[in-house]
C-alpha cells in the first residue's frame, strides 16, 4: 500500500501547481535573478581594446580557461564583472571546509556550534572569498597589463578598477546566490553555474557542427560526440537515482491498552552521496594555479622559473597532466564532501534515540560501523563513476585533437541540477497538498 506522501505525488497535476501560490513567487524570484546574472555577463571591465583581447583569449581558448569561461557564462570571453564568477567563493568554501575538519577552533564550531556555529564560518567563507577575489584579480590584471597594445588607459588605475570591479562582482553573485537559495528554488550557487552552462551550450553546439562541416572535425567523430552525450547523460540519470536502502525497523511498545511502533522503513544511501561538488571544487582548484601561471606566462621569467610556460601548457585540455590532477581531485572530493554531508555516527544515534535499529546489527557503535562501511563502497563507486564521466570528454580530446567544452563535467551539472530542481519544485508542491488537508481538516473539526 502506498503511503500518504507518495498518494499525494501521484495526484500532483497543473491545478495543484496553479494553486500553490508561494511557489510561483519562489520561481520568479529565481528567474528574475538569473536575468540579472546574465545581463552582468555582458558588462564589460573598464580599460580594455575589445578587438584584441579578443585576440588573445582565442589563442588561449583551448584550455582550462576555455572551460572556465563556459562555467561563467561567457563572461570570461567579453571580460565582463562577472568574469570570476563564483569560483573564489567555492573555494572559500573548499579551503573552510578542510580547516573544519583538522583546525581544532572550527572543528568544535562545526560539530557543536549547531546554527551559530555554522553562521560563524560562513561569515569566515566570505572574508575568504574577498581575499582569494582580490588575489585572482590582481594576477588576472597584472597579464593584461603585460599583454601588448591590450589596455588603453594607465596601467596602475586599470589594475586598481579590475581587481574592485571583479571582486565586487564576485560578491554580489554570491549574495544573489544566497538569496536563490533561501527565497528562491534550489541551491543558488548549482542554479548560477548551471546557467552559465546552458547559455553558451547553443554556441558550443553550433561551433561543433561547424567544424563537422568545414571538415576540421570528421562526420565519425560527431557522431561518436552525440553518442556520448547521449549515453553520458542517460548514465547520469541512472546513476542519480540510483541508491542503496538500508531496512530500518521499530519495535512494537505499548501504551495503555493499545500497540504502538512495529513499523519498518529504508535509510535510502544514494551512490553519488557529493552530487556535482567534487567536479565543481575540482575545477575551481585547478583554475587557481592556471591563473597564476597565466599571468606570468608573457614576463621575462628568470631561469628558475623557465618550467612554467611548460606547466601552464600542461594545465590544458586533455593534457595528462590536467587529467590526472582533475581525476585525483574529483575522487578526493567525492570522499571528503561525503563524509562532510552524511556521518554515520549521527545517524546511528539518532536512530538508536527512536528506537529504530537494522535487522541483525546491534544498535550504537556497531550500526554507525556497518553504515560507514556500506556508505565507504557505495562512494568507491560513485567516485569511479564521476571521474569516468568527467574524464571520457577529456580522453576523446587528446585522441581526436578535436575541441570541445560540453564535456561530462558540465552534462553532469547541467542533469543533476534540473533533476535538484525539479525535486525542490515537488518538495514546495507536496507541502502546499499537506497545508491545505490540514485545512480542510481543522474546518471539518470546527464545523463538529
Amino acid at each position: 500500500m502506498a503511503s500518504a506522501a507518495e498518494q499525494l505525488a501521484a495526484n500532483m497535476n497543473f491545478e495543484a501547481f496553479s494553486k500553490a501560490t508561494e511557489l510561483h513567487k519562489r520561481i520568479w524570484f529565481t528567474l528574475w535573478a538569473l536575468i540579472v546574472y546574465r545581463l552582468g555577463t555582458y558588462i564589460p571591465i573598464p580599460g580594455i581594446d575589445a578587438a584584441q583581447f579578443q585576440a588573445a583569449f582565442q589563442s588561449q581558448a583551448g584550455g582550462i580557461l576555455g572551460m572556465f569561461n563556459m562555467f561563467s557564462g561567457g563572461a570570461v570571453e567579453r571580460m565582463a564583472v562577472f568574469a570570476l564568477n563564483v569560483m573564489p567563493y567555492i573555494s572559500a568554501s573548499i579551503i573552510v571546509q578542510l580547516l573544519g575538519t583538522v583546525y581544532p577552533p572550527w572543528e568544535k564550531l562545526r560539530k557543536e556550534g549547531g546554527e551559530a556555529g555554522r553562521k560563524t564560518l560562513n561569515q569566515y567563507t566570505r572574508y575568504l572569498t574577498v581575499a582569494l577575489a582580490i588575489v585572482q584579480s590582481f594576477f588576472i590584471a597584472t597579464g593584461m597589463v603585460r599583454t601588448p597594445n591590450l589596455i588603453d588607459i594607465n596601467p596602475v588605475f586599470f589594475v586598481i578598477s579590475t581587481v574592485v570591479t571583479l571582486t565586487g562582482g564576485t560578491m554580489f553573485l554570491m549574495w544573489l546566490g544566497e538569496q536563490i537559495t533561501s527565497r528562491g528554488v534550489g541551491n543558488g550557487i548549482s542554479l548560477l553555474i548551471f546557467a552559465g552552462i546552458v547559455a553558451v551550450l547553443p554556441q558550443s553546439l553550433l561551433q561543433m557542427f561547424e567544424q563537422a562541416r568545414v571538415g576540421s572535425m570528421n562526420a565519425g567523430t560527431l557522431i561518436l560526440i552525440i553518442l556520448l552525450v547521449v549515453g553520458v547523460t542517460v548514465a547520469i540519470v541512472f546513476m542519480e537515482r540510483s541508491q542503496r536502502r538500508l531496512l530500518v525497523q521499530y519495535p512494537k511498545r505499548q501504551v495503555g491498552n493499545r500497540m504502538f511502533g512495529g513499523d519498518t522503513s529504508f535509510l535510502p544511501l544514494k551512490i553519488n552521496t557529493s552530487g556535482v561538488i567534487p567536479p565543481i571544487f575540482a575545477s575551481s582548484l585547478l583554475l587557481l594555479p592556471a591563473t597564476a601561471m597565466a599571468a606570468f606566462a608573457t614576463a621575462d621569467l628568470p631561469d628558475w622559473l623557465s618550467w612554467l610556460p611548460y606547466a601552464t601548457g600542461q594545465l590544458q585540455h586533455g593534457q595528462p597532466l590536467f587529467m590526472v590532477l582533475y581525476g585525483g581531485l574529483i575522487i578526493f572530493f567525492c570522499f571528503f564532501y561525503t563524509s562532510v554531508v552524511f556521518n554515520p555516527e549521527d545517524t546511528a544515534e539518532n536512530l538508536r534515540k527512536y528506537g529504530g535499529f537494522l535487522p541483525g546489527i546491534r544498535p550504537g557503535k556497531r550500526t554507525a560501523e556497518y553504515m560507514d562501511f556500506v556508505l565507504t563502497r557505495l562512494t568507491v563507486i560513485g567516485a569511479g563513476y564521476i571521474a569516468l564521466v568527467c574524464l571520457l570528454p577529456e580522453g576523446l580530446m587528446r585522441f581526436t585533437g578535436t575541441q570541445f567544452y560540453m564535456g561530462g563535467t558540465s552534462l553532469l551539472i547541467v542533469v543533476s541540477v534540473t533533476m535538484d530542481t525539479v525535486a525542490q519544485i515537488q518538495s514546495h508542491l507536496l507541502a502546499h497538498q499537506y497545508e491545505g488537508l490540514i485545512k480542510k481538516s481543522k474546518l471539518r473539526g470546527g464545523r463538529r
